[in-house]
């Protein structure tokens, strides 16, 4: 910037200082830009100052994300893109694609040895419960409370069979969570549960309810332990569940010497950059780290932060420099897994496939139609794309003004990372940090005003409030009390 300040100043004309002058202030008064759209210092400011946000900067640059996401959604809307095309979606959409088929990778990679399933569950290593809580009053731990609770589980008890137990669970416990699903507790290992329960469970023959009630700090429980071949499936999740964590950690762990992972000296400073603004390194190929796999570059790591909230965002950018590093291999280890996928011609069920891009696509639908902006709507209001972009986006200027006045029914439309990245990727956005300093400060000193104008409005109380002073003398100003 020096360069051309001074050439203004010894080279060129009043007028084309003039000019730059005007260059720069024009671009400081820009808080951000999307699609064709956007947002002065003035108007951020007015809609914070008037506003109940918090006038913090990370509330405001989301605020601010939120603006770029509704008017990129507004623009695709104006000029009928329905963001679902099959390259849309596998831009979007790879994250979750991946995801699936990495977990189909390691299915195939790691199939658990179930031999031993029945073993384990017959010697009590696994255990599979039923039950139906009679539970205590809250507080109320006296004897005529306790032999109330205990004589009705008992009541409960004597009508409870194997064959009505799912039924009676849901009637009865009062555990809500357990009674939704006839009083299921699903497959645990020895030592899940509290004594009491556990060792009057093991004590039970399969098939069968145990003895009484069983009383545990929670209250009075009927206790049914189901079958082998009742949870034979459950058992087979379970053990197989623990067997393929173990066996991923495993792998995981050996990718760092596999895979040759090496971060860049530099690596950490500049992932912390990219985790500070996504859209000014979307297409930065620096390199952060490497593997057997490639070079891991600034771009690709946007990608994968763009998966996360703005808040973790930030927090990432916030870590000392010693913890990025670890981060960094993690998502590489990722990019291995994925590559190991594709090499291994991992694919998704067609029916899994589709049910996902019916889904991306519902989304997209609905945040068009929360906002007022459908497309179908659109082409009626206007003729041309720029007139249905207008009319977007008002129509998003109009809904932010409500929800951030939180108006009655008004609720945030969430613009999930997969759609935010396909739209910043596909349309041309930019959000200045200067420029929006200046509307922070700018609101603060306005909704001083908005404030003191509010208070002045509201009529004085005959009776002072809490923590108002009283005029001298008494309510009366001294007054004396009327009789």
């Amino acid at each position: 910037m020096t360069r051309p300040v001074l050439v203004c100043l010894t080279t060129l004309t009043v007028a084309a200082c003039s000019g730059f002058k005007e260059a720069m202030t024009a671009h400081v008064d820009t808080v951000a830009t999307a699609g064709s759209q956007a947002l002065s210092v003035d108007r951020l400011a007015s809609l914070l100052a008037h506003s109940k946000a918090p006038l913090q900067k990370e509330v405001v640059r989301q605020i601010v994300d939120v603006w770029v996401d509704y008017q990129l959604l507004g623009h695709a809307a104006a000029v009928d893109d329905s963001l679902n095309t099959p390259k849309d979606r596998d831009q979007a959409l790879w994250a979750i694609v991946g995801q699936a088929k990495a977990k189909k990778l390691f299915e195939q990679m790691f199939k658990p040895d179930t031999s031993q399933d029945a073993q384990k569950y017959t010697s009590g290593d696994l255990l599979s419960a039923k039950h139906i809580l009679v539970a205590v009053p809250r507080g109320d731990t006296s004897k005529t409370a306790l032999d109330s609770v205990h004589k009705k589980a008992l009541a409960i008890r004597a009508k409870v069979t194997p064959a009505n137990f799912a039924q009676m669970a849901q009637e009865n416990s009062q555990d809500p969570g357990s009674a939704r699903r006839g009083g299921e507790l699903g497959v645990f290992a020895k030592g899940a549960m509290v004594p009491e329960f556990e060792q009057a469970l093991t004590a039970t023959p399969q098939g069968q309810l145990a003895p009484g009630v069983v009383k545990t700090q929670f209250g009075y429980h009927i206790i049914y332990r189901p079958k082998y071949d009742e949870v034979k499936e459950q058992v087979a999740q379970s053990v197989g569940g623990h067997a393929q964590q173990a066996a991923e950690s495993t792998y995981f762990a050996r990718l760092d010497s596999t895979g040759k992972i090496q971060v860049k000296s530099n690596g950490g400073i500049t992932a912390k950059a990219v985790a500070s603004d996504l859209d000014a390194h979307r297409t930065d190929k620096s390199v952060i780290a490497t593997s057997v796999g490639g070079d891991f570059t600034a771009a690709r790591l946007a990608q994968w932060l763009s998966l996360f909230p703005a808040q973790q965002r930030a927090q990432f950018a916030q870590l000392p420099d010693t913890a990025v590093p670890a981060i960094i291999k993690n998502f590489v280890r990722n990019e291995l897994v994925l590559r190991a996928a594709d090499s291994a011609h991992v694919t998704i069920d067609p029916a899994q496939m589709d049910t996902i891009a019916k889904n991306f696509s519902g989304i997209i639908t609905t945040a068009w139609t929360s906002l007022g902006i459908d497309p179908k709507v659109l082409s009626d209001s206007a003729k041309t794309a720029a007139g249905r972009e207008r009319v977007a986006a008002a129509h998003i200027e109009s809904y932010l003004d409500k929800l951030l006045a939180q108006a009655p029914g008004v609720r945030f439309v969430d613009v999930p990372s997969p759609i935010e990245s396909l739209l910043r990727g596909k349309y041309p956005s930019s959000v200045n940090e200067a420029g929006l300093d200046r509307a922070l400060a700018k609101a603060t000193a306005e909704r001083k005003e908005v404030d003191s104008s509010r208070t002045a409005r509201e009529p004085a109380s005959a009776v002072p409030l809490p923590g108002s002073s009283a005029p001298p003398g008494g309510p009366n100003g001294g007054a004396p009390p009327k009789h």
